[in-house]
């Protein structure tokens, strides 16, 4: 007997739908693309396709185990509360760590950073979204006063401009580049820019290819707000009303030179910088699209903010076809973001910039011990540990030894670590092979939850199989790990929806539009209705009880003066 299930793609941030067909008792899955799901409307890339030869058996972890030794789950889960709870007795909450992946679901993401900020007291959760998407983050915060993706996918359609920066779309957002075609094909004046150092096959539609130097994105970009001033490119109304620091910012600009100047420090052609210029100049319906070329750099929250002040520029931001649009790497890295994975987040787009966010959430928590400061990013929290500093820390569904900045130092540190208890599917990776603890999580196939992607819409993601041996929830193993360390009252979750009940309630407590991130609609939602849930963009709440495909369409952002700020960028 066959039964078909509606879920989600775990491997991008696109966030496409799939249908799965289960086969009987057997672990054997047919994938094809969910035709009803506005995020690729049944299309799906090779990796997509390919899910159902995922779902095997073979290299799983399948029990717990300490040292290599297969144990219970009581015996493990006591394990890891009684080392944390030694640890923070002895060394205090910042000794302890938890280090998450944008693999997780949103409800394991919630739990996980409730206990180590709510009632461990530590800001020490981060997450490996830290080093693709850590630079957007805190490119939206400046300029927007929120973490706020402004558009959606149906703009690819309507723009008459797209600009690929730092992203090879075809490869990495495969479905996303498929739908740009299609919009090119069905629309040959749509003009594609690819800025990019390398030529990838995201080139084969470009109308115009810049093979930058690696480094001068903001020279770039820079450059081409300065053209937009001089050439009288500008939406004086919209600067006026809307958006404040523009003198600052354009002065900043004048600095990249002229054209010919520009174009040497790009060791580009003068000839396709003028007619970039002028192509942003002339469109009015402008895209922006960036990804890790952008994001992964030291300089990475600067390059988004050049980017952002051009579409601040000329008003083009909120409205159909127009704005900047940040590509996220993972399936669930905006997620994380939600629920505060980030370690200078708190939860529900709060942070602890703010005091009386802090306090929000304490009180929303319950959380006496709420941590008052933000924690140690990714790449600090290893040196920590490196440096004996993180005594016991936690890892969850990601691979660090293989993925962090300098690898060796990262194993050396979890060598040194007294304590790692790692949580994953698979059994052997470099990063398995140096935890104290091993817990099974569960797989893809076997997950139940909720995931957002790029253009905020959160969809579900079903179980298809039953669970690998004793793997389970990675929100069950932290709420048990939570009871155990005298948490219990704030942790009664006894399935998914509770958690997002939860999630959903905290977004809008105390948020009369102050916060973008709300999705209060779902605060009573049903175990009926979360099995039935639809793809839908935030927020969800009285004001857009069916989601908001855009944000700033009305002028209003999230600043302390509702206006959105340029940056002045020094290259």
């Amino acid at each position: 007997m066959t039964h078909t299930i509606k879920t989600t793609c775990p491997y991008c941030g696109v966030g496409c739908g799939i249908t799965a067909t289960v086969e009987g008792q057997q672990r054997r899955v047919k994938i094809s693309g969910d035709k009803a799901h506005p995020a690729n409307f049944g299309r799906l890339c090779s990796k997509g396709s390919a899910l159902g030869e995922t779902v095997e058996l073979k290299g799983r972890l399948l029990q717990p185990r300490i040292f290599g030794r297969e144990i219970s789950w009581d015996e493990a889960l006591d394990v890891v509360a009684d080392s944390f709870i030694n640890t923070i007795r002895q060394y205090g909450p910042d000794a302890v760590a938890i280090y998450g992946s944008g693999q997780l679901l949103t409800e394991d993401y919630y739990v996980a950073n409730k206990l180590m900020k709510g009632f461990i007291g530590s800001g020490n959760m981060d997450t490996n979204s830290r080093l693709c998407m850590s630079s957007s983050v805190a490119g939206h915060k400046r300029a927007f006063g929120s973490d706020t993706v402004p558009g959606c996918y149906d703009d690819f359609e309507l723009a008459d401009m797209i600009v690929l920066a730092g992203s090879n779309t075809a490869w990495c957002h495969p479905v996303s580049f498929q739908r740009i075609r299609a919009a090119k094909e069905a629309n040959p004046e749509l003009k594609i820019v690819v800025i990019d150092p390398r030529k990838t096959a995201t080139c084969d539609i470009a109308d115009l290819h810049l093979p930058l130097a690696a480094g001068s994105d903001t020279i770039l970009f820079n450059g081409l707000l300065n053209f937009l001033s001089v050439g009288r490119a500008l939406n004086l109304d919209y600067i006026e009303q809307h958006t404040e620091g523009f003198a600052a910012a354009a002065e900043c600009a004048t600095r990249s030179g002229n054209i010919e100047q520009i174009a040497a420090q790009c060791r580009l052609n003068t000839e396709d910088v003028q007619r970039f210029y002028e192509g942003f100049a002339g469109t009015e319906k402008v895209m922006s699209l960036y990804s890790q070329g952008v994001n992964q750099s030291t300089s990475g929250t600067d390059k988004v903010n050049a980017i952002i002040n051009c579409h601040l520029a000329t008003g083009r931001i909120g409205k159909p076809g127009m704005g900047p649009f940040s590509l996220t790497g993972q399936p669930n890295a905006m997620g994380g973001r939600e629920v505060g994975g980030l370690a200078h987040q708190l939860a529900a787009h709060m942070d602890f910039s703010s005091t009386e966010e802090i306090d929000r959430v304490a009180r929303f928590w319950g959380a006496e011990r709420i941590a008052k400061t933000a924690g140690l990013p990714a790449v600090e929290l290893f040196d920590a540990i490196y440096d004996g500093k993180v005594k016991a820390v936690w890892i969850m569904g990601t691979n660090p030894v293989v993925s962090l900045p300098n690898a060796d130092k990262v194993k050396q540190a979890l060598q040194r670590c007294d304590f790692v208890v790692v949580s994953d599917c698979i059994a052997d990776t470099d990063t398995t092979a140096l935890a104290h603890v091993l817990l099974p999580a569960q797989g893809w196939s076997e997950k139940d939850g909720t995931v957002t992607n790029s253009e905020r819409r959160i969809s579900r993601q079903r179980t298809l199989l039953k669970p690998a041996g004793d793997a389970r929830p990675d929100w069950w193993i932290i709420t048990q790990v939570a009871r155990r360390m005298g948490f219990g009252v704030a942790f009664p979750y006894q399935s998914p929806v509770e958690i997002f009940r939860e999630h959903a309630s905290l977004s809008g407590f105390e948020n009369n539009g102050e916060r973008d991130f709300d999705i209060s609609a779902f605060a009573a939602i049903s175990k009926h209705d979360y099995e039935r849930f639809q793809p839908i963009q935030w927020p969800v709440n009285d004001a857009y009880p069916q989601g908001r495909a855009r944000f700033f369409d009305d002028g209003r952002f999230f600043t302390p003066s509702g206006k959105a700020r340029f940056i002045a960028i020094t290259p």
